[in-house]
């Protein structure tokens, strides 16, 4: 269930960051996605990857509010399964109903981090949908997808805010690579969306800015 922090709120200001060693990654993408976000309050984030004390002190301590959810996690859960005569399927309206059911435009920004690479197939363009559908307009999405020669067995991370342009990754579940998107399938995730930014990295992942 998705996990709301007001601007000051007790529980998040209190969470302490998680000590677990880190790598930290510049990143020109978070810069650029936080642009601004130090001169104005009120804003809502949708985090989706992993809970994160760090990200939560961050934007709640600007003054903004952010909702946060493990939706790969909950894309394993074996509740969202409905029988079929050929077996159990996976139900994508099920799932963004408990997942995602909130109003239309109620976020500012999305983080999507890389989720979609890790993603069940059968969730991707549900998800994509319905993320543009609570994306205020002008709202952003900001989004990593692994290149070609991150391989299969490309580790898993969480991702965790340590300032603004610089992440801590830090070692996470044994999920898959499930796939890998060259630029025009990412374009094409964000079909509709007034711009689509895509940062050069050193790494094996692409940095993604969608704006609506």
């Amino acid at each position: 269930m998705f996990q709301p922090a007001a601007p000051g709120s007790g529980p998040a200001t209190a969470m302490a960051a998680p000590s677990a060693p880190g790598v930290l990654r510049h990143s020109n993408g978070l810069r650029e996605f936080l642009n601004g976000w130090d001169k104005t309050e009120g804003r809502r984030v949708l985090d989706l990857g992993c809970t994160s004390s760090a990200n939560l002190n961050f934007f709640t301590e600007l003054g903004h509010s952010i909702y946060s959810d493990d939706l790969l996690l909950e894309s394993g859960d074996p509740r969202y399964l409905r029988k079929e005569e050929t077996g159990p399927v996976f139900d994508p309206g099920m799932w963004l109903q408990a997942n995602l059911d909130f109003e239309p435009e109620r976020f500012d920004a999305v983080l999507l981090w890389d989720l979609v690479d890790y993603m069940p197939e059968a969730l991707v363009k549900p998800l994509m949908a319905r993320l543009t559908k609570i994306l205020k307009p002008s709202g952003t999405i900001l989004a990593y997808f692994h290149t070609r020669d991150a391989g299969a067995e490309a580790a898993f991370f969480r991702y965790h805010i340590h300032d603004k342009e610089t992440l801590q990754l830090r070692p996470g579940a044994a999920y898959r690579l499930q796939r890998i998107f060259n630029n025009r399938h990412v374009e094409n995730l964000f079909q509709g969306y007034r711009a689509v930014k895509f940062f050069l990295a050193r790494d094996n992942l692409r940095e993604v800015l969608a704006s609506k």
